[in-house]
C-alpha cells in the first residue's frame, strides 16, 4: 500500500505526457492545415494573377492586332502611293472667304502677319490652295527638302494668293505633290481659279451677311455650269464662312468628291463678315 502514491504519481505523469503529446501532435496537424491553406491560397493567388496577366496580354495584342490593320488600312487607302509626286486622283481649289479669315487674324492679334491680305485693296474670295488628294486622304510634303521656290512666282501669285508665306508654305505642302515644277504648278493654281466664276453676290458684299451653307453652294452652282452639288463644299468655323473647296480632276474639269463633302459645315447658318471698303 506504500508504494501505490508512486504508482498513482507515474500514471499521472504519464497521462500528462500523453496529453501534451496529443496537444502538440494536434498543434502541429492545426499548423500543418494552415501552412497548407496557406499554400493553397497562395497557388490560387498566383494561379489567378497569372490568368490575369495572360488576359492582359491577350488584350494588348488584340489592341495592338487592330491597332495594326486600322493602320494598315489608312496606308492602304491613303499612301498606297507613297506620296509619290504627281500620282494622285485630283484637286480640291480651297477658296477662302476673305474677310472671314482677317476677322479671326484680328481677333488672335495677328493682324500684322496678314497685312497684304488685310491690309491692302480690299478681298473677296482668294486663293487659299490647290491640293492634289486621293480617293480617301492626301498627299503632303512628297518632297523634302522640297524645291527652293524663286520669289518673282511667289510675287506673281499676290493677287490671287495674298500673303507671301502662304504661297511658300502651299508650295512645300502641296506643290510638291502634283508632280508640277514650281512655275508650272501656280500656273494651274491660276488656270483652275480662272475656271471658277465668284458668284456676282459676294464680289462686293458691303454689308455682313448671314446666310445657310447651301445657299452658298446653290449660287456657285448656279454661275458654274457643270458643277454639282457632289464637288462642292462649304467649310466654317464657329460662326463664320471659312471656304469653298472645289473638286477638279487633273483636267481642272469639275468632278465628284464624296470625301471633301464629308467634312463639309454642318451648321444650318454662318456669318459673311463684309468685304472691307466694300
Amino acid at each position: 500500500m506504500s508504494d501505490f502514491p508512486g504508482v498513482w504519481v507515474l500514471k499521472a505523469w504519464v497521462l500528462k505526457a500523453w496529453v501534451l503529446k496529443a496537444w502538440v501532435l494536434k498543434a502541429w496537424v492545426l499548423k500543418a492545415w494552415v501552412l497548407k491553406a496557406w499554400v493553397l491560397k497562395a497557388w490560387v493567388l498566383k494561379v489567378w494573377v497569372l490568368k490575369a496577366w495572360i488576359l492582359r496580354s491577350s488584350i494588348s495584342l488584340g489592341l495592338l492586332a487592330f491597332a495594326a490593320l486600322a493602320g494598315a488600312g489608312t496606308i492602304s487607302a491613303q499612301d498606297r502611293r507613297q506620296n509619290a509626286p504627281g500620282e494622285f486622283d485630283f484637286y480640291v481649289l480651297s477658296l477662302s472667304w476673305s474677310p472671314s479669315f482677317c476677322e479671326a487674324a484680328s481677333e488672335r492679334g495677328g493682324g500684322g502677319r496678314s497685312q497684304i491680305q488685310c491690309g491692302g485693296r480690299p478681298f473677296s474670295f482668294v486663293v487659299h490652295g490647290l491640293w492634289p488628294q486621293y480617293e480617301h486622304g492626301f498627299p503632303d510634303y512628297c518632297q523634302r527638302p522640297s524645291p527652293r521656290l524663286d520669289r518673282n512666282i511667289m510675287s506673281s501669285m499676290l493677287d490671287l494668293m495674298p500673303a507671301p508665306g502662304l504661297i511658300f508654305a502651299e508650295w512645300d505642302k502641296h506643290g510638291t505633290c502634283s508632280g508640277l515644277g514650281a512655275r508650272a504648278y501656280f500656273e494651274t493654281i491660276r488656270k483652275a481659279r480662272s475656271a471658277v466664276k465668284i458668284p456676282e453676290e459676294y464680289l462686293q458684299l458691303s454689308e455682313p451677311k448671314t446666310v445657310a451653307p447651301a445657299e452658298i453652294e446653290d449660287a456657285f452652282i448656279k454661275a458654274n455650269p457643270g458643277l454639282s452639288s457632289a464637288a462642292i463644299a462649304v467649310t466654317c468655323d464657329k460662326t463664320r464662312l471659312s471656304e469653298v473647296r472645289i473638286c477638279m480632276g487633273k483636267d481642272l474639269q469639275f468632278r465628284a468628291c464624296e470625301e471633301i463633302d464629308r467634312r463639309a459645315c454642318r451648321r444650318d447658318q454662318v456669318e459673311m463678315p463684309p468685304v472691307r471698303g466694300g
